[in-house]
């Protein structure tokens, strides 16, 4: 008698167990990562790019299925979702029946192509993992002279490992380390329902890094607080506020505790800003939210962070919890969490490829939806010398982010806008 293969199935990571309590039409949890090419989008060779690679990221290639105590993921198994070009706005939430049940999209738009992750699955580096890989077949199925070079495997340096090390990491009876105060929040007119609005601003990294360095900071220090200015300068007005503008600020762990995993593997940390004065100045402002920053960027701190959460999901009493009691804790706690944060600022960092597909590459994009009580948020990604920030929105007005570039244009950087 044949065999009947067994059909894999995987825990979710700690922060995981959170996106399918929350995530719906409205606040969706689907992030965007794309990439642009030198050439307009083959369509047939994209998805014969994505048949090719998906089957070797088994992180990408499952379904969400509900538990009694706990949501899981299972081995998909389907053919790959069809890959189509982009005609709505970006980051909709991701239906898994008419998605192949798959919880991720790939679309393309001229020379450009665009990876939506549902959360769940993983961060901006298991997104970046993934495209970056889809990306490379694509480029050695359209050009021959690199397939001869490369073949059809993954590069050496793609990471496949799948454990959760939150909970790899943890300390058990560990405190909250989350604030809960209610911040500013920007609460402004909106565009309509399902619109959703993208300004990128494009800069030099070197000029970027010469601001920088006159005024002591890095560059993620130093945009955090040219947001949080902007905010004080067109909804304070420079005036004093009993409500703190709070920046939450994601922080990806692997550095810290020497890990490669594909999983979610982040916790966030929150930049504040309080106005107690009047009249602080842009220098004040930074030095508040670099201080602020900085305090928290240490090991014991961030472990602090994320043994918490994870001390919760092991805790013996909360096992036999069913599930849906389990959301709605979790909802409730999500939002508290939320509404101390004015907006959310996401550094995906520095996107390196292989040399040979340089040539053909020429920048990365990405951004994040919004989340309840955050109607904007921005996203900071690199590629070589170009660093582009970007602001999502929903807000009809753009006060903001003229203010925030306006900022680092006085400042002597160069910006380019594109927008929707």
């Amino acid at each position: 008698m044949s065999k009947t293969r067994s059909i894999r199935w995987d825990k979710l990571d700690n922060t995981a167990n959170l996106f399918p309590s929350i995530a719906g039409e409205s606040m969706t949890n689907v992030y965007r990562i794309s990439v642009t090419l030198t050439d307009e989008i083959d369509s047939e060779k994209l998805q014969e790019a994505l048949d090719i690679v998906l089957p070797k990221f088994g992180l990408f290639n499952v379904r969400l299925r509900m538990g009694v105590f706990w949501n899981y993921f299972e081995e998909n198994g389907k053919k790959a979702p069809k890959v189509h070009e982009e005609n709505t706005f970006p980051c909709r939430f991701i239906r898994p029946n008419k998605n192949h049940s798959y919880l991720f999209r790939v679309t393309y738009y001229k020379n450009r192509i665009n990876l939506e992750v549902f959360h769940v699955l993983t961060d901006g580096m298991g997104g970046i993992n993934f495209l970056r890989e889809l990306t490379y077949q694509y480029l050695r199925l359209t050009h021959p002279e690199i397939a001869k070079l490369k073949g059809n495997s993954l590069t050496q340096g793609t990471s496949l490992n799948r454990e959760d090390s939150f909970v790899k990491n943890y300390k058990s009876s560990k405190p909250s380390g989350f604030n809960r105060q209610k911040a500013y929040l920007l609460k402004l007119e909106k565009v309509p329902d399902g619109e959703f609005g993208l300004i990128h601003g494009m800069m030099p990294v070197s000029q970027l890094k010469q601001v920088c360095h006159r005024y002591g900071v890095s560059i993620n220090d130093y945009l955090v607080a040219c947001f949080v200015w902007s905010v004080y300068q067109e909804c304070f007005h420079g005036m004093p506020n009993d409500m703190p503008v709070r920046v939450a600020v994601p922080v990806n762990l692997r550095p810290y505790f020497d890990s490669v995993t594909t999983k979610n593997f982040f916790v966030m940390i929150s930049a504040e800003f309080r106005p107690q004065n009047s009249s602080y100045t842009f220098e004040e402002v930074l030095k508040i939210v670099t201080d602020s920053i900085n305090s928290q960027i240490s090991k014991e701190h961030l472990e602090d962070l994320f043994s918490y959460s994870v001390s919760n999901q092991k805790n013996i009493l909360m096992r036999p919890v069913p599930l849906f009691i389990k959301n709605l804790a979790m909802k409730a706690v999500y939002t508290q969490s939320a509404l101390a944060n004015t907006t959310t600022i996401t550094n995906i960092g520095n996107i390196k490829v292989e040399p040979e597909y340089e040539p053909y590459i020429t920048g990365f994009y990405s951004f994040i939806p919004m989340s309840k009580g955050q109607p904007m948020k921005g996203t900071i990604c690199s590629y070589k010398d170009t660093l582009v920030f970007t602001f999502s929105s929903i807000l009809a007005d753009t006060m903001i982010q003229r203010s925030f570039f306006k900022k680092l244009v006085n400042d002597g950087v160069e910006v380019t806008i594109e927008t929707n």
